[in-house]
């Protein structure tokens, strides 16, 4: 879903033309990478009318570049879009230099839909130069920014220009910890898997790992955006009694295992979580090659590592 890295491309300099709807400072910036090689997920935020959220890589390496380079990309949220609809969206990817006070952008622009959720990833720096520069990585803090400049709604034959309407800066705060993480994991057996495959959904028993009730949903079939694929997320169990808490960055696998508990496929994600969103994925394994897996149970086992917190603030423009 066009994961193309624009690495001939010339750096962009920095220009101080550039009013982002979304900032993402992220403290402890250098946990990204001395971790797994992960992209990293922000939470959402609004622009348009829609939902959208900005995904970092920080050690990106395209085909045939062996530098790893810290590279961004877009992200629509579909649970905001409709099916048969398309997007042609135009924005600016950035990141900030403390020192002279603007940014290094790099305009870009996508087709999204429901099923094409992620643009292109956008090299902006190299990470030896960023691990070098006090000017983009001041004190370990990286700060990162979105600005939307156009968005074209279709649906064929007709099209229609969004309004970007802009009335405050979204801004999220990302703080990572280096040591100390808390870890847990939890596995959910289905020994009549074929009776819960006839169902649309199925969801696993709460569980608890950090203070925190998640859960498990499972589509046997898969969901409506899926193609012959299994659908499965992780996903905050919440509480009408209590009110949301703040949210935190983690680490999380999903896997599949055999008898014996061994894993034979697996998927893994870094991502801000909120009691808003969960994680996971629509085509997480393709229909055949599950049941070439699995006979009449199935294990699943969720891994989830804290390694942040985060909050969010607004500021009106």
């Amino acid at each position: 879903m066009g994961n193309s890295c624009v690495t001939s491309a010339p750096v962009a300099p920095p220009v101080k033309i550039h009013d982002p709807v979304f900032l993402w400072k992220i403290y402890g910036f250098s946990a990204l990478f001395q971790r797994e090689a992960l992209a990293a997920y922000s939470s959402t935020f609004h622009c348009s009318g829609y939902k959208w959220f900005l995904t970092v890589s920080p050690m990106y390496k395209n085909l045939g570049y062996g530098t790893p380079y810290v590279a961004l990309g877009l992200a629509l949220d579909r649970t905001s879009f409709k099916l048969g609809y398309t997007m042609n969206a135009m924005f600016v990817l950035s990141m900030y230099n403390h020192s002279k006070r603007n940014f290094l952008v790099f305009k870009a622009s996508y087709k999204f839909d429901v099923k094409n959720t992620h643009s292109r990833k956008i090299c902006l720096m190299s990470l030896e130069n960023l691990l070098k520069s006090s000017e983009y990585l001041l004190d370990d803090t990286c700060v990162l920014g979105v600005e939307i400049l156009q968005v074209d709604v279709c649906r064929s034959p007709k099209k229609k220009a969004v309004e970007v309407q802009k009335k405050f800066v979204s801004v999220q705060n990302l703080f990572l910890q280096k040591k100390e993480f808390t870890k847990g994991d939890y596995t959910w057996t289905m020994n009549n898997f074929l009776e819960l495959d006839l169902k649309p959904s199925v969801s696993s028993p709460v569980f608890e790992i950090g203070g925190r009730k998640w859960f498990i949903r499972m589509y046997p079939r898969g969901d409506e955006y899926s193609t012959n694929s299994l659908s499965m997320s992780l996903l905050l169990h919440s509480s009408d009694e209590l009110p949301p808490e703040p949210g935190m960055m983690i680490e999380v696998t999903l896997s599949i295992l055999n008898q014996k508990h061994v894993p034979l496929y697996n998927l893994s994600g870094r991502v801000v979580f909120t009691e808003k969103n969960g994680w996971g994925c629509s085509n997480f394994i393709a229909l055949k090659k599950f049941k070439d897996l699995v006979g009449s149970s199935c294990i699943v086992k969720a891994d989830i590592t804290i390694i942040g917190s985060s909050s969010e603030s607004q500021i009106m423009v």
